[in-house]
């Protein structure tokens, strides 16, 4: 799908993954609607790097564990674009959930934001865009989704879910959406992480060194526009870590 034109929905677009999402599909022509929840003097600062590069970009504040406020948020879309061609699932939450303190809120929370919410955009914004020309959806998953992290069990079984629903929904709304998910390996260094834990990782990674955002946003783009026979799919951006 050529993009020049073509209206996008990016959730938690404000910054770090999302906002480079974001910024890459503005620069390949695409008008963004930028979704943020509580981070909005970074939306506003996103959304003037977007605007500076002559497309067209709009605000949609939205808590995404909340049903209604998707469902707004996709109208809202909807009625000032006039158009919905594509969606980037990328909001999430990522905590550390020992076991010896995991709850049932720590469930709860992370399935809301990491994967109802998901399932709640993707099915509100396929519906628009079958009314629509078609379109493509892309979820952010990530590698852990398939090796799980230690002590972080709801993230990995929400990351695991992401990538089910999209080969469910891949099959669901076929031909007229594709649907693919990214399954990023080391990108971002959690704040929890020590030096030596760094280290180790990039030791362990077969590309010796850490990914960016931009990696992330590159595959996002080109699951937009490299290919319309790709549908289904889970593209690991990882350095190699799945076979490692």
């Amino acid at each position: 799908m050529e993009l020049k034109g073509k209206t996008v929905l990016v959730t938690g677009a404000a910054k770090r993954v999302g906002r480079e999402i974001a910024l890459a599909l503005a620069r390949r022509g695409a008008n963004i609607a930028l979704h943020y929840n509580t981070s909005q003097a970074e939306a506003e600062k996103t959304a003037g790097d977007i605007r500076a590069l002559g497309v067209r970009v709009e605000l949609f504040q939205a808590e995404l564990a909340e049903d209604s406020a998707i469902e707004s948020m996709v109208s809202g879309v909807l009625a000032k674009f006039g158009r919905l061609d594509g969606l980037v699932n990328n909001a999430a939450v990522f905590f550390k959930t020992p076991f010896d303190t995991l709850t049932a809120d720590d469930w709860d929370r992370t399935m809301s934001v990491n994967l109802r919410a998901v399932f709640l955009c993707s099915v509100h914004a396929g519906r628009a865009m079958l009314e629509g020309d078609g379109g493509v959806i892309v979820s952010i998953a990530d590698w852990a989704g398939e090796r799980p992290y230690r002590d972080y069990v709801p993230y990995c079984v929400s990351k695991a879910g992401v990538i089910a629903l999209t080969k469910g929904l891949a099959k669901t709304l076929a031909p007229k959406i594709r649907v693919n998910c990214i399954g990023p390996g080391p990108v971002l260094t959690p704040a929890d992480l020590s030096a030596e834990e760094a280290a180790e990782i990039m030791a362990r990674t077969p590309m010796k060194r850490h990914g960016s955002p931009a990696d992330v946003a590159a595959a996002v783009v080109y699951l937009f526009e490299g290919s319309d026979f790709i549908t289904g799919t889970f593209l690991p951006v990882d350095g190699g870590r799945m076979i490692a």
